[in-house]
């Protein structure tokens, strides 16, 4: 009789392969980590700006008020867009899971000395900071008039900015300024020259 030999892995080789092919993929995903965050952060920044001017355009276009109510006690934060009106809500927006509007104990805090504050509006001190300048306004609501301004729900001109990031890494923060008059919002985002943090218009 002819003897045949088995032929196959054993139990060791295959243990080490699997080994080896966990290891690969624990190193892929660390490596992939800092892309996804960025990635959300932007997706967090561009909704958020998104539905801002969504607000803006439909209070131009429909001659009516809109508003505009950021969250930050929920989880995802986001926010949403309600018809002045009626109150009826028209659209709502969840931020990544990761993304949050928060600040920072190093974010610029000055709204005057170098380096300051996204359009100089308040101290990093509140995420989500508008009604600047007006003793008692909501921070987090902003009305859209038919003109293109924005007001808060007393008429006041509602100048601010909302700060937003995957906590705690700095080099994600984005901020969105708004200037109430017209209605103008800039987009900024945090850098780092010498140890030292700053905002840049982007």
């Amino acid at each position: 009789m002819v003897s045949r030999k088995t032929r196959g892995f054993s139990l060791i080789e295959m243990m080490i392969v699997i080994a080896l092919i966990l290891v690969v993929t624990g190193f892929s995903i660390m490596a992939l980590q800092p892309s996804l965050k960025a990635g959300h952060i932007t997706q967090g920044y561009n909704t958020t700006l998104m539905a801002l001017r969504q607000a803006r355009d439909l209070a131009v276009a429909q001659r009516q008020i809109y508003f505009v109510t950021l969250t930050n006690a929920a989880v995802p934060n986001g926010l949403s867009i309600t018809q002045g009106s009626t109150g009826n809500v028209v659209a709502v927006y969840a931020l990544p899971s990761d993304v949050g509007y928060g600040t920072a104990i190093n974010l610029p805090n000055s709204p005057n000395a170098f380096p300051t504050t996204p359009d100089g509006f308040g101290t990093a001190a509140f995420p989500i900071d508008f009604d600047q300048g007006v003793v008692g306004g909501v921070k987090n609501v902003i009305y859209f008039y038919p003109d293109g301004s924005a007001q808060d729900a007393n008429g006041n001109i509602n100048n601010g900015v909302v700060y937003m990031a995957v906590p705690p890494i700095y080099g994600t923060f984005r901020a969105i300024t708004l200037w109430g008059a017209t209605g103008r919002l800039r987009g900024w985002q945090l850098y780092q020259n010498a140890g030292q943090y700053y905002w840049r218009q982007m």
